[in-house]
């Protein structure tokens, strides 16, 4: 069975790298034997999806096209399959195997551990140890969202995505039409960047606020997808990390340790609260929502208006 299977895998690869327009399903199934021994077209479509995943588990960048008639294709181009020849020292080595660490799901974890295999095969060093012992203390990037692993998915095959949104202000949930670019985690919650088609432009959802499943719609993207580097700056921005100006807060004594932190003054009050001046820029209201009672806004009347309505709309459920 296993060489069967192994047998299939090859053989749908050969396929989609060699061919030179997407192939639809029915011309994949007329061009493998095993595909065309399967007693039914239920029988077929769940050997295919399975072996298509587990093509893009093995590293395969495999494209899904949808041509003008609407039917969907697949093709792995032979420029986005191919690596330049990889040297890696101790140090880099060490690096990759304490992000592999890092993930704590079994998928990722999986995904990790092969990512290293093939790293060996391209030139890692033999007497490195990639899971060796970094240190007593070792990174952990929890993940609880239902949402992360779909929306992890449709960033790495450039799919659209639907989804309902619950904003901080809103009472109910919107449905969001989004070309995901990338996951990013800001003090430990969870962010999906990307371009909002109804809005028109990009937008930042924390994960934690997807309701329900995340289903995959159509296929390309109309805007272009920025490097990295901007993504992670959209992201910081949204989340609450840039800030322009300062708020003044009310902060109740013992509580609020993350805001103390970032307070560029603390005025002790004698009655059981303390002042603080803090950064302010956006996304601040949503985190002072989530110290409930132990926060009272002061100034600027802006940010005191906001944290007010969203406190109304988690009032009404």
């Amino acid at each position: 069975m296993a060489i069967a299977k192994a047998e299939r895998l090859m053989n749908l690869a050969l396929c989609l790298l060699g061919a030179r327009r997407p192939l639809s399903k029915r011309e994949l199934r007329g061009s493998i034997e095993a595909y065309l021994e399967a007693g039914s077209d239920d029988s077929f479509n769940r050997m295919f999806e399975r072996d298509k995943d587990d093509l893009r588990e093995l590293g395969l960048v495999i494209e899904t096209v949808e041509n003008l008639e609407g039917e969907v294709g697949y093709l792995a181009r032979r420029d986005s399959n191919r690596l330049p020849a990889i040297t890696l020292d101790a140090e880099e080595a060490a690096a990759l195997g304490l992000a592999a660490k890092v993930w704590q799901q079994a998928r990722l974890a999986g995904a990790a551990s092969g990512a290293l295999q093939k790293l060996r095969a391209a030139g890692l060093p033999e007497d490195v140890d990639p899971y060796g012992s970094h240190g007593a203390l070792e990174p952990r990037i929890p993940v609880h969202e239902a949402a992360f692993e779909p929306l992890m998915l449709a960033c790495r095959d450039r799919r659209p995505v639907v989804f309902d949104y619950r904003k901080a202000s809103a009472a109910h949930p919107e449905t969001r039409h989004v070309e995901p670019w990338a996951l990013e985690c800001w003090r430990g919650h969870w962010y999906l960047a990307g371009f909002d088609r109804e809005r028109g432009a990009e937008r930042v959802f924390r994960l934690s606020r997807i309701t329900g499943k995340v289903r995959a719609r159509g296929t390309g993207f109309t805007a272009p997808v920025p490097d990295v580097v901007t993504v992670r700056e959209t992201v910081r921005g949204w989340a609450g990390e840039t800030a322009d100006r300062s708020a003044l807060i009310r902060l109740r004594q013992g509580a609020g340790y993350p805001l103390r932190a970032r307070a560029t003054r603390v005025r002790e009050r004698g009655d059981g609260w303390d002042e603080l001046e803090i950064p302010y820029g956006h996304g601040l209201d949503a985190w002072l929502v989530e110290f409930g009672p132990d926060v009272v806004v002061l100034e600027p009347a802006e940010l005191r208006a906001d944290v007010v309505d969203r406190l109304r709309a988690v009032a009404k459920g």
